[in-house]
């Protein structure tokens, strides 16, 4: 393959031959690679925690790579995103002459071009079975009868909730939760707890990342309110697991309906 240049999600041109070595630095992505060509991976983060058995060098977290590492990995190239990793450690990179690769996910039509994008342009594979399964999972889910207002927390001490334009929202709408705070000016608000409980919520989603919430840590703030409880997983990465997620997400919703 002869040196090309593809643009990236944010429209940068990067600068690309033969990609064999890649290193990324989200977990979404690494799970989309290792399960399309899982040779090119030769390094992830810490956090990148799917396929199970991934046997890469890491290189720390999305917030603070290790550069030295990544640079030593000598990869063909390096893939991020633009919310997960912070710009100056992307331009460091850069500069040390890595090709550096930027996705940006905030609706599910995006992240199916996206990953497309990204597998097939730059890393020049052949569209993955998995990507059209995705496709075909989220299309047959039947159309919510009612958008059931909710607050979705992510985080605890201080409290902070989905807002604006973010993945995982547009799933949720799709699955027939209307966030409470998607037209905040913010894509992940702090909100005090009273507030939240005064919101008029029917429904309080907890995913179980970033912070993880689990059945006593998170339902108890929100007291007479039916508490579902998401996988994280399913619920913000764009990805394989994308196939499973409208199966998963929606039986966990349904059981905290059940209980109201």
């Amino acid at each position: 393959m002869t040196a090309r240049s593809v643009l990236d999600d944010l429209g940068r041109p990067v600068r690309l031959g033969p990609v064999r070595r890649v290193v990324s630095l989200v977990p979404s992505l690494t799970e989309a690679v290792a399960a399309t060509a899982p040779g090119l991976l030769v390094g992830a983060t810490d956090w990148c925690s799917h396929p199970a058995d991934l046997a890469v060098p890491r290189v720390r977290g999305t917030k603070n790579p290790d550069l030295t590492a990544i640079r030593a990995l000598a990869p063909d190239l390096v893939i991020a995103n633009e919310e997960e990793n912070r710009a100056p450690d992307l331009a460091a990179l850069r500069g040390a002459g890595l090709p550096v690769y930027v996705t940006e996910v905030r609706t599910l039509p995006q992240a199916l071009a996206s990953l497309d994008r990204l597998l097939t342009a730059a890393c020049g594979l052949d569209r993955p079975a998995w990507l059209d399964a995705a496709r075909e999972a989220w299309q047959q889910l039947p159309p919510p009868d009612r958008l059931k207002p909710a607050v979705v927390p992510i985080w605890r001490r201080p409290w902070m909730v989905l807002g604006r334009d973010t993945f995982a929202g547009d799933l949720l709408r799709r699955l027939g939760v209307r966030q409470l705070h998607a037209d905040h000016a913010e894509r992940y608000p702090a909100i005090p707890l009273p507030e939240l409980r005064a919101s008029g919520a029917e429904l309080v989603v907890l995913p179980d990342e970033p912070y993880r919430f689990t059945a006593t840590d998170g339902p108890e703030a929100f007291p007479g309110l039916p508490a579902a409880l998401l996988s994280g997983r399913h619920l913000t990465w764009y990805g394989p697991s994308l196939v499973e997620a409208p199966a998963v997400l929606a039986a966990q919703l349904a059981a905290a309906r059940s209980f109201e």
